[in-house]
């Protein structure tokens, strides 16, 4: 019976310089990986605030023209402040506090919250035109005789500390239309 031993010079190995050079590969891959991953994050938690802040943005929109065009006259105005007396004769208030960053609207001693995040606000008031035969509007200061209201307004959020495209802008033009 004959054994037969293995040397050392036989066996195959990787030398340290072939070592290091995968090490090296293997780095550069990990992080091309962990690069595209948090890129990958960042952008879907980017989308994902965009969507929220403009599906936000419209629902408030939204209940702000309701309420607009069925009230039936503006008491009071100022550019982050607007006053009307509702169909059912109670006051109707929507008013910006910038510092808060959020758009409130008050009916009946109720308040709701309709935008938080609002970095600006901005309501501006028309009247029609006085001259007759023509139907376009004009700007007014007069809140008697206020027939459309623009409003427009920025929100918006941060990522990891940055103001990444998450910025939702909102402009609208809403006609008093049970005006008398």
């Amino acid at each position: 019976m004959s054994f037969k031993m293995k040397t050392a010079g036989s066996q195959k190995a990787f030398t340290l310089v072939e070592m290091l050079m995968a090490m090296g590969v293997g780095s550069v891959v990990l992080t091309a990986v962990a690069t595209t991953f948090l890129y990958t994050g960042r952008s879907f938690a980017t989308m994902a605030n965009y969507a929220d802040l403009d599906s936000t943005s419209r629902a408030a929109l939204d209940i702000m023209t309701r309420d607009i065009r069925q009230v039936q006259c503006m008491s009071s105005f100022s550019s982050n402040q607007l006053t009307f007396t509702d169909f059912d004769f109670q006051t109707l208030s929507f008013i910006y506090n910038p510092e808060k960053r959020t758009l409130s609207r008050i009916k009946g001693g109720e308040v709701k919250v309709l935008l938080r995040e609002c970095d600006e606000l901005f309501f501006h008031i028309w009247q029609r035109n006085p001259v007759p035969g023509t139907f376009d509007l004009v700007p007014t200061t007069d809140a008697e005789l206020c027939k459309a209201i623009d409003v427009t307004w920025v929100c918006s959020r941060r990522i990891l500390g940055q103001r990444v495209n998450t910025e939702s802008v909102q402009t609208a033009r809403i006609v008093i239309r049970k005006q008398q």
